[in-house]
């Protein structure tokens, strides 16, 4: 894998792209590309256009999509026809489900959701409990949150706000009890406490990829939450709901990108807990970390970007090194932590958690 196309050059994007053109050659895509000396070429095209796609990707080995999830289909489509290797940070089910299916006839690796959850929240999941003879539970937990909150809804859009209402709209998919089921997503509140202070989490659709399919009937519970300020929630509950934004999403996005302004400082955190037994002892194992902006090339990156950026990077690296399958669909419970840690990009989670 020499040339690699990164499409979206916005938040996550073009940070993707600076990552991996210090490795390979790297060609970035966008619709309106930022007046930006970046350290790679840039590209002004409309991925929605097949013809100028497939001229794209005609000399690459490998794609980076960054676009919002419901562009993704179409270039998967085309990624697998091509068999260009396929990369993307969906967390829509369906689209998952989708590319999925185009595996089965190509000789590339499709690899979707290999983002900040899904994505590294599950290799580091399969990681924990990878460790035990016998698993009851796996919980996991993410939030990417302004540093500083203001309002009730203590919250910024440091990434796509299409993706933000998806995931809180679409129904969320579960073990519980043993069985395999899907819940509604702005349920299951709880209140979690992190480094001294207090957060609530609730169900979200799609961080948990397809984990609920790789430990069916292996564990009594398995769920993911999204993390926030408490009075997100009700809040968001009550715009959706009670106010029938849930009815028009572009709407409900535009509302909610006027009203919530972008923030410089950030935080994400990650949580994960893993119960069951180890040579025949009741045990649980945790990891807990969080990750603040970072200054990578020279530039400052919020932390939602950088870590998002290097879960994916990762991925495509292990790829590129032969040190995952070279064509099929890959899952991210399926690449091993240690080797994800041990990656230029993925060991940047090791040295800047706190």
């Amino acid at each position: 894998m020499k040339k690699i196309g990164v499409l979206g050059l916005g938040k996550v994007g073009s940070l993707v792209a600076t990552l991996l053109n210090s490795k390979y050659e790297v060609v970035g895509m966008d619709k309106s590309p930022a007046k930006e000396d970046f350290n790679f070429e840039t590209l002004k095209g409309d991925v929605a256009n097949e013809e100028s796609m497939r001229s794209f990707l005609k000399d690459k080995q490998a794609v980076v999509s960054c676009l919002p999830y419901f562009l993704n289909i179409k270039i998967a489509e085309i990624a697998a026809d091509m068999n260009v290797h396929y990369f993307d940070l969906t967390e829509d089910v369906p689209t998952l489900n989708a590319i999925r299916k185009m595996a089965e006839n190509t000789n590339a690796v499709m690899a979707p959701q290999c983002g900040l959850a899904p994505g590294f929240i599950g290799i580091l999941g399969a990681g924990l409990y990878s460790q035990f003879d016998e698993i009851r539970s796996v919980k996991m937990r993410v939030g990417a949150l302004p540093l500083h909150p203001i309002g009730q809804l203590g919250y910024s859009f440091t990434w796509s706000a299409e993706g933000v209402i998806n995931e809180y709209l679409n129904d969320a998919e579960v073990i519980h009890n043993g069985e395999r089921k899907m819940v509604s997503s702005l349920d299951d509140e709880e209140i979690i406490n992190i480094n001294g202070r207090q957060y609530e989490a609730f169900s979200t659709s799609g961080g948990l990829g397809t984990m609920c399919e790789t430990l069916e009937g292996k564990v009594d519970t398995l769920n993911y939450k999204t993390i926030r300020y408490p009075g997100h929630r009700d809040g968001m509950k009550l715009f959706l709901y009670d106010l029938q934004m849930k009815n028009d999403r572009k709407l409900a996005k535009d509302i909610l990108n006027n009203a919530l302004p972008l923030v410089d400082d950030d935080i994400v955190l990650i949580y994960a807990a893993v119960e069951g037994k180890i040579n025949g002892q009741l045990r649980r194992k945790e990891f807990t970390k969080s990750y603040q902006n970072l200054t990578l090339e020279g530039q400052d990156w919020r932390a939602i970007s950088w870590t998002t950026a290097c879960s994916i990077s990762a991925v495509v690296e292990l790829v590129a090194n032969g040190k995952l399958k070279n064509k099929g669909f890959i899952k991210q419970e399926e690449i091993p932590l240690d080797l994800f840690l041990s990656s230029n990009f993925g060991s940047m989670y090791e040295k800047h958690g706190i």
